[in-house]
């Protein structure tokens, strides 16, 4: 099993920033990629970003292009989103999770709980 505990999560004024933290734990996998997703209130989960652990490729969404950046600290298996001028549509839940790329699959295997991000207008 693996876990994913999200911190960073906040409430921030519309053009402020905040720095999302992802720490895994549990299992390791051969190959793998960690991403950030989000959900908005009535909303469908959404991607974000993600990041290849092994070679550092990385994806953004179209909510992230330009304004959020992610990346990785191997040392410590964290992962981080560093958002910057959010916009009150920004306020969702985020998630991180991790997928195990030897299996060939797309889909995420491991989520954590999310943490809460409110953009104040």
């Amino acid at each position: 099993q693996v876990k994913l505990v999200e911190t960073g999560g906040g409430l921030v004024q519309a053009g402020g920033s905040l720095r999302l933290s992802c720490a895994a734990s549990g299992r390791t996998f051969t190959s793998s990629t960690m991403g950030w997703f989000r959900q908005a209130p009535g909303k469908e989960r959404e991607f974000v970003a993600d990041i290849s652990w092994n070679d550092g490729r990385i994806n953004y969404g179209d909510p992230a292009k330009g304004r959020f950046t992610i990346s990785k600290n191997g040392n410590q298996n964290a992962v981080y989103l560093q958002m910057n001028s959010l916009k009150p549509d920004d306020t969702a839940v985020y998630y991180c999770a991790i997928r195990d790329d030897t299996t060939g699959t797309i889909a995420y295997n491991y989520w954590g709980q999310g943490t809460q991000v409110t953009v104040s207008s």
